[in-house]
């Protein structure tokens, strides 16, 4: 007993020597327990038997297991209750790093809760019971929906014409203007067009194209400007397009020599239908450099001078050849064919019948030229007539209907030229004959040729032969 005492004396002196830590200690003694003294008592007496001491050392064993386990979970318990309380620090660091998946306060305060009450996150709709309150739609909103706002008014945004392309887009306007003649027609076609602050050119492109073009065409546009004034253009716009056109006179003369005479009548026209102020000519008095300038202004200063002379524009570009009385186009035509019989000059003729703007009364002119070879003395106008028939049928001035037309006129008053001509069917006979083989006549045409009516046999011994 004294040695055991001792033992233990010297092994506390030890342990006060070095002090250790008591989870340390616990940890090297895990056999440990309240039951341990009872035991060390019985160990102590030296009451063992074997049976007693195989029971003793199993059961120490079962509760070294159960010890082992324990200690285990307090170690875990202790690592989670630190790592607790470590997660308010910088969520970057090692220690304090959390995984994406959790859902509750990092802030360490929380219940344990979702964030929101399950109301937030993506491709959620709210927490349930929530109401929204009304906002207003935003424009730039790619969901925003146009025909769930109501009323839509659509509103149609021409863009506006840019001034090198404005050429392009105004001339097959007056062209088919030139055609038709309506010019509320071109009214709504500018309507469409958003020429803006160049709308003035519109008046300038149709006064230059009218001057290449025939008298009908000026009369036309002379119609169309005063139409268009106050509807679609103002007098500012007139006078701003007329004085481009004073300025541009060099280069239009180019094209047409009569260009400033034909452009000082437009000017008074169109003073004369008050598309331009009265006072336009006032303001280039004393400040014109150019000559050809000059001029049309003081062709205009002379028609409006003269007595009368706001009706008597009225018919500054002629009547039009549609417009003209018959009387007057047969008493032209006959004019045309007696100057080509006299010169001879196909292509002054063509020019002459182009200028008098009726294709639809050509047949007149067959019919004239026709009735002038069968009352011709001499033997010139009929090669003449031919060539002058061939010519325009090559060119096209003469349709086959118009030809078939002054031909047929000529078969049905055959009988009264008669009277006047004796030889009106041989000669019309030959003639025919001869524009056949020209090629100026069909064969239809030329068999429909009325006979001289009885014909004459040589004997009955001549089998009944006609008498050519």
């Amino acid at each position: 007993m004294a040695t055991e005492v001792d033992a233990r004396s010297s092994a506390q002196q030890a342990d006060e020597t070095f002090p250790r830590d008591d989870k340390l200690e616990e940890a090297e003694r895990p056999y440990a327990d309240d039951d341990d003294d009872e035991l060390n008592e019985a160990e102590v007496n030296g009451n063992w038997t074997p049976q007693e001491k195989a029971l003793h050392e199993a059961r120490l064993k079962a509760k070294a297991k159960r010890r082992l386990r324990k200690s285990s979970r307090n170690s875990t318990s202790e690592s989670l209750s630190e790592l607790g309380d470590n997660a308010g620090a910088d969520p970057h660091s090692p220690k304090g790093k959390v995984t994406a998946s959790d859902r509750k306060s990092r802030t360490g305060k929380g219940r344990g809760l979702p964030k929101k009450g399950g109301a937030g996150g993506k491709g959620v709709w709210g927490a349930a019971g929530m109401v929204y309150e009304d906002e207003e739609p935003d424009l730039q909103d790619p969901n925003y929906d146009e025909s769930a706002q109501g009323d839509t008014v659509y509103a149609k945004v021409v863009p506006e014409v840019d001034e090198r392309e404005l050429g392009k887009m105004v001339n097959p306007i007056v062209q088919e203007y030139f055609e038709h003649g309506d010019t509320k027609e071109v009214q709504m076609l500018l309507k469409e067009l958003n020429l803006g602050p160049h709308k003035y050119e519109f008046s300038s492109v149709a006064v230059s194209l009218s001057l290449e073009g025939k008298a009908s065409h000026r009369e036309l546009t002379s119609r169309l400007l005063s139409d268009l004034s106050v509807k679609v253009l103002t007098q500012s716009d007139m006078a701003r397009a007329f004085d481009k056109m004073l300025k541009e006179l060099p280069d239009l003369i180019l094209d047409t020599p009569d260009a400033p005479q034909m452009l000082g009548q437009f000017i008074a026209r169109a003073i004369a239908d008050h598309v331009l102020p009265m006072s336009f000519l006032d303001c280039y008095k004393g400040k014109v450099d150019c000559d050809h300038a000059r001029v049309a202004l003081d062709r205009a200063a002379v028609l409006l001078s003269l007595k009368s002379a706001m009706v008597r524009l009225d018919n500054v570009w002629g009547v039009g050849g549609g417009l003209r009385p018959v009387k007057h186009l047969i008493k032209e035509m006959n004019l045309l064919l007696k100057e080509y019989l006299t010169s001879g000059d196909v292509m002054e003729a063509e020019r002459c019948l182009r200028e008098l703007e009726v294709p639809h009364f050509h047949h007149e002119l067959v019919y004239e030229a026709i009735v002038m070879v069968l009352e011709s003395k001499g033997d010139t106008a009929s090669p003449m007539i031919i060539k002058l028939l061939q010519s325009l049928w090559k060119t096209g001035h003469l349709t086959v209907d118009q030809m078939n037309r002054g031909f047929q006129r000529v078969y049905d008053e055959l009988p009264e030229i008669n009277l006047d001509v004796p030889h009106a069917h041989t000669i019309m006979e030959t003639f025919v004959d001869h524009c056949y083989q020209e090629s100026v006549i069909t064969k239809q045409l030329r068999d429909a040729c009325p006979s001289r009516g009885r014909k004459r046999m040589v004997s009955e011994g001549d089998g009944g032969k006609i008498k050519n």
